[in-house]
């Protein structure tokens, strides 16, 4: 479904970002994942490298919070591929602090990753796409960008932001042929959701009506949609893939 295409993926070294990184290769893409750090890079390459050699991946760890190293990381793909066709804002962390508890700068540190560095990626992503005559920028969301949650504003409100540049994005570049969607995932099974004792998951599960947690496949499969030619007339969309938890 993706044959050809050359895509970025931040965030790409484990959990759903890994997922995405995997299905794009499965899917004939070519890719570089982002990582917070060299090592975590290099193991995510090795393992993707034992399951097929003959994989196009490769890897690079800018400060996603740095403008000038993610525009250089940007270019340096279109320099080696001659283009870029996907950009995946997948990176991003997780909060359930209460009000109460944030500490000082704690609340700026989770907008940053989760939006600036967004920003960060897509300028000089979009500078490419539309040179090239178009592409496709994907943004990670969530479900409680939907229904917020109780405690740690900061994240659900950089979700609600990550939903408002995806469609205003959308709107903008729709005329440059550049398409931008998110996923807003529901309680999926990561390694923070895996660690937790069963009679933590149990009571989650239950709130879902397809009585299951999530896969990272589930969400990849989603990204892998909105990336190919089967959703060329799909933009300014959240799709949730959540199980209809909390619909």
């Amino acid at each position: 479904m993706l044959k050809g295409k050359v895509a970025v993926v931040t965030g790409g070294t484990r959990g759903i970002g890994y997922a995405i990184v995997k299905k794009y290769l499965e899917n004939g893409a070519k890719v570089v994942l982002f990582g917070s750090r060299e090592e975590t890079v290099e193991k995510a390459l090795a393992s993707l490298k034992a399951e097929n050699p003959g994989w196009v991946v490769e890897g690079a760890h800018p400060n996603l919070s740095n403008a000038g190293e993610m525009a250089k990381a940007i270019e340096d793909v279109k320099e080696k591929y001659g283009r870029l066709d996907i950009l995946v804002n997948n990176a991003g962390v997780s909060d359930s602090t209460k009000i109460d508890n944030y500490g000082e700068g704690q609340f700026e540190r989770i907008m940053d990753l989760n939006v600036n560095a967004i920003f960060h990626a897509v300028q000089p992503a979009v500078k490419i796409m539309k040179e090239q005559g178009g592409g496709c920028i994907l943004n990670t969301s969530s479900m409680v960008s939907i229904s917020g949650q109780p405690g740690g504003i900061a994240y659900p409100t950089s979700k609600f932001a990550v939903n408002g540049l995806t469609l205003s994005l959308a709107r903008e570049l729709g005329p440059s042929n550049i398409r931008v969607n998110a996923v807003a995932p529901g309680i999926t099974k990561t390694d923070m959701v895996a660690a937790l004792p069963d009679e933590m998951i149990q009571p989650l599960i239950k709130t879902i009506p397809l009585r299951r947690v999530g896969e990272p496949e589930d969400v990849a499969n989603a990204f892998v949609f909105l990336a190919s030619s089967m959703a060329s007339y799909v933009t300014g969309e959240i799709l949730s893939v959540d199980g209809a938890a909390r619909a």
